[in-house]
C-alpha cells in the first residue's frame, strides 16, 4: 500500500506559465472535490462525511491558489493522477515538484 506520509509532492499552482492567475478563484476547491473520492481504504473509508482526499489537497502558495497532489494518488489511481496533471497541462499552469517539510518552530521539528 502507498504511503501517505509527506514525501513526494507536485504543486499545482493556480498562476498560467505566462504569469496570469487562473480563473475561477474557487479552481482549487473544484479539483480537490472532484478528487475527494481517491483516499487510503477507498470512497467509503470515512463513512458519509465529505472531505478532501489527503492525496489532493487545495492551499495557497506565496498567495496563490494551489492543489498538492501526492505521489501516492498516481499507486493508488494511476487514471486519477493522469485527470490532475492533465488539468494542469491543458490549462497551462505552473507545475512544481516539491516536498513538504514541517516548519522549523513545529513541534518535533527541527534538531
Amino acid at each position: 500500500m502507498a504511503s501517505t506520509l509527506p514525501g513526494n509532492q507536485v504543486f499545482i499552482r493556480g498562476v498560467t506559465r505566462d504569469g496570469r492567475s487562473f480563473r475561477p478563484s474557487d479552481w482549487a476547491e473544484r479539483l480537490a472535490g472532484v478528487m475527494a473520492q481517491f483516499r487510503p481504504g477507498g470512497a467509503a473509508a470515512r463513512g458519509s462525511h465529505i472531505a478532501y482526499s489527503p492525496w489532493c489537497v487545495p492551499t495557497t502558495l506565496d498567495g496563490a491558489k494551489c492543489v498538492v497532489v501526492h505521489h501516492a494518488l498516481r499507486d493508488h489511481e494511476p487514471m486519477a493522477w493522469d485527470f490532475v496533471m492533465n488539468f494542469a497541462r491543458d490549462n497551462e499552469l505552473q507545475v512544481i515538484e516539491a516536498c513538504l517539510l514541517p516548519a522549523a518552530d513545529a513541534p518535533g521539528a527541527g534538531a
